[in-house]
Formats: structure tokens, sequence, C-alpha cells
């Protein structure tokens, strides 16, 4: 068997619901899709979810590699030499986590539907569902609670608040969902770089009646002693999210023990093959993981779904980025019940895209 062809197209989807967070506002997300063809027909699927803030990747960038080198670099080569065919493309690709990604998934695609298994038994199999957090951006205090409150009457019991622009007003946020949803409702707070150390402090004293699971990213992305202050004076768990992107990122904050979590995105880390590397590192450092996402189709969400479901520590999901995507050529590639995200019993990644 053989690559006789790499295509990929963009597609911009909106938001049913656009959202803010610390450092921007989203209407719509672009991705951009690949399929990757063989001689025996079998074709593999994969999507890059690019964000010039998170990945350092624009959509043109993302699209001209995805069209020119990996169709010269991939053709005629063995599709079920996955590790080899992605070391080609480091050179290639180094600055284009998004764009491996998407060659990743569609490789591993093929890899699950030539062996006849869903990707997520192929890799490890370890559970069949996961529940994930729904995310609620920026909005003033009003519409925030009654966001909480129908995400809640929707079965969701695990939700992720953003902020990280004004410490008294994300506190009141919490500290009045908390009060809307009780107890049995999970709350995560994500604060995407926007406070300094003194004010992570600050809203951890103040919404500690709230009872938060876990503190997502409080600090700027490129300075981690930041994260580590954070870490070490807070009684709650603190993650890294944008200062986590490279493998190299991971041995360093686990070797100085500067996070209690970690936040692992495909699009950051370049697909489910350095996925799992940087889980294994968070493994036998002790950091407990959550598998992430950016604002992407849900081709990629099931490519994030199939690597969490795969391997034991990974204990927390925040897959929810396809929700809110309007006309998802891979619309039902994951199915969501009551807050849980359930992967395809077909083979590979169990995808089928409008194309």
């Amino acid at each position: 068997m053989k690559i006789t062809r790499v295509e990929a197209w963009p597609v911009t989807m909106r938001l049913a619901q656009p959202y803010s967070i610390a450092y921007e506002s989203v209407t719509h997300a672009t991705n951009v899709f690949v399929r990757i063809d063989t001689s025996r027909g079998v074709a593999g699927y994969g999507c890059a979810a690019p964000d010039e803030q998170v990945t350092g990747e624009d959509t043109n960038t993302v699209l001209a590699a995805l069209q020119d080198a990996a169709d010269t670099e991939l053709r005629g080569s063995d599709p079920l030499r996955q590790a080899m065919l992605m070391e080609r493309l480091r050179s290639d690709f180094g600055a284009l986590p998004s764009a491996r990604a998407a060659i990743d998934m569609a490789l591993f695609d093929i890899l699950g539907k030539v062996a006849g298994l869903p990707l997520w038994k192929l890799l490890g199999g370890f559970r069949s569902r996961i529940r994930t957090s729904v995310t609620i951006g920026i909005l003033p205090l009003e519409e925030t609670v009654e966001a909480a409150r129908d995400l809640v009457s929707r079965g969701f019991r695990c939700l992720k608040l953003k902020g990280g622009r004004d410490v008294e007003q994300d506190s009141a946020r919490v500290v009045k969902v908390r009060e809307t949803v009780g107890q049995r409702v999970e709350l995560r707070f994500d604060a995407n770089q926007g406070y300094t150390v003194d004010e992570s402090l600050r809203f951890v004293e103040a919404t500690q009646e709230a009872g938060l699971e876990l503190l997502e990213q409080p600090t700027p992305r490129g300075e981690i002693d930041l994260l580590g202050r954070v870490t070490r004076q807070v009684p709650l768990p603190v993650m890294a999210d944008e200062s986590l992107v490279t493998l190299r990122d991971a041995f360093r904050l686990a070797r100085r023990d500067l996070v209690d979590m970690v936040n692992i995105k495909l699009m950051k880390a370049g697909g489910i093959a350095d996925a799992l590397q940087i889980n294994a590192v968070a493994r036998a450092a002790r950091l407990e993981v959550m598998v992430g996402c950016m604002d992407e189709a849900a081709l990629g969400i099931a490519a994030g779904l199939h690597f969490a479901l795969a391997r034991p520590n990974v204990a927390y999901a925040d897959l929810d980025g396809h929700l809110d995507l309007i006309d998802d050529p891979s619309a039902g590639s994951v199915r969501l019940e009551a807050g849980t995200v359930i992967a395809s019993a077909e083979p590979g990644l169990g995808a089928r895209i409008r194309h």
C-alpha cells in the first residue's frame, strides 16, 4: 500500500455563540482538513486548527504546507510507517504543530482502518468514554449565570469559566455560578494568561468557598517561574496550558515541579504521537493530565478523544471545541451524552467527512 495523494482544503465555520477570553474575542474558526489517499482505496482524514496566539500559525501557512510539502514528501510512501513519515516532515513542519497534527491524525486513521480497530483500542483501550467540561466565555455576571444554568439543564456536570481580565468580576462570576448550580457540578477556571501572581492569589482567596477543581494558566506563557510561584502558594491544582507546547516544555515544567497538571492539546503538541510522549513525561512526574482542544471540528475532537480514552493517566477532558461550530463537515464524529463524550466503535477515527 502506497500514498497516492495528499489533499488539503480550508473550512471556515461560524460559532453559534461567539465568545471572549482574556486576549481575544472569537466569532468563527477556520480549520484546514486533509485527506490522504492510498493505493488500496483506504483514505485517512485529519484537520488542523491553527491559532497564531497559541500554535504560532495561520491558515495560509498551514494550507500551503499541507498542499505542497506534505504531498511531495509523502506521495509514494507506505502510510503504515507513521513514525518514519512524521520524522521526515519534521524539518518542514517543525514550526507548524497543527499542520503536523493533521497529517498525524490522517496516518493514524489509516492505521486503524487497516487494523480494523477504533484508534482508542489500538492505542491502549483504557476506557470507552470520558466526561468533558464545557466552556463559558467572559460574559457579564447575569449572562454567565444563565449560561451555566442552561448547560447544566442539558446534562453537563463540569463547567469551565473563562476570565483573566478583571479579578473582582471573575471572582464574583465564579461564586455566583456555584450558588446557582450547587455542589454536584464541577467548576474549573481558565485565566488564559491574564493574571499576575498577586492577582492569581487574590482570585483563589476570593473564590475559595466556590470549591474550584483547578486553576488553568493564570500567568503569561513565557514566564514559567511565575506559574511555579502560583502553584506553590495556592491550595488548588494549577494547570499549564499555553506554557506547554512541546515535549521539552513538558520536561521543563515537570523537572522544576512548576505545576500540578498539564493540558495536552493535539494542535499544540503536533498530533497523537507527540502527545503520547508528553503524556509519558507527565505520568513519570505524577502530573495529572487533561486533554484539551482549540476551536476544532468534530474530526479534531475525535482524535483528541481517542488519545484520551487510550491512556489511564488522562483524568480530565475539555473536548467541547466543536459544539458551537456551524456547518462542520465532520459533525457527528463524536457522540455526546449527558456531558460525556463517546468515541466511535468504527475503525480508525470513525469520522465521516462531507467534502
